[in-house]
């Protein structure tokens, strides 16, 4: 009976930590959704379209729908953009152009032949946490997220200054 309950305790918690994990860019890919841009909240819709056997992996690759005041922050970004799409999304061409990424000394700009706008944001050891489609985005809108949501350089100094106090 032990050895019963035991299974099953098993498998319970990896049925738990599955339903809890979340898939990454790729595996979301792999299943024909994008992480990029999918609202939690279009789950929500999948039932009334006859479309319900879905929603588990949808949960698992959408954006939270913005609801909370909390703003993440990241050590580095990555704008990804091939130069044959400036003539489609020239707002996106003007920023990298301009002098505005050098405003942002933890941001790279890498040119990928094909690839629409997007915005790889990472942890400190280069780590992707998120990546955001920005092809709708302006240039104000970018420079704007940039600032939210990456720390500055004086930021990281000032956190490792701290922790080593006398």
């Amino acid at each position: 009976m032990a050895i019963h309950t035991l299974s099953f305790m098993g498998l319970l918690c990896f049925m738990v930590g599955t339903v809890l994990s979340e898939f990454s860019a790729e595996d979301c890919w792999s299943l024909g959704l994008n992480k990029a841009n999918l609202l939690c909240s279009s789950c929500e819709q999948l039932k009334s379209f006859h479309l319900g056997i879905l929603k588990e992996h949808c949960l698992q690759c959408c954006q939270r729908d913005e609801d909370t005041h909390t703003v993440k922050r990241y050590a580095q970004a990555r704008l990804e953009v091939c130069t044959c799409k400036f003539g489609v999304y020239p707002q996106i061409q003007a920023f990298v152009k301009s002098d505005r990424p050098s405003k942002f000394p933890n941001l790279q700009i890498k040119y990928v032949r094909g690839l629409d706008p997007i915005i790889k944001l990472m942890d400190k050891d280069g780590n992707i946490q998120d990546v955001l489609a920005i092809e709708k985005w302006d240039t104000d809108t970018v420079e704007e997220f940039l600032k939210t949501h990456l720390t500055s350089p004086d930021e990281e100094k000032e956190d490792y200054l701290r922790t080593n106090e006398i």
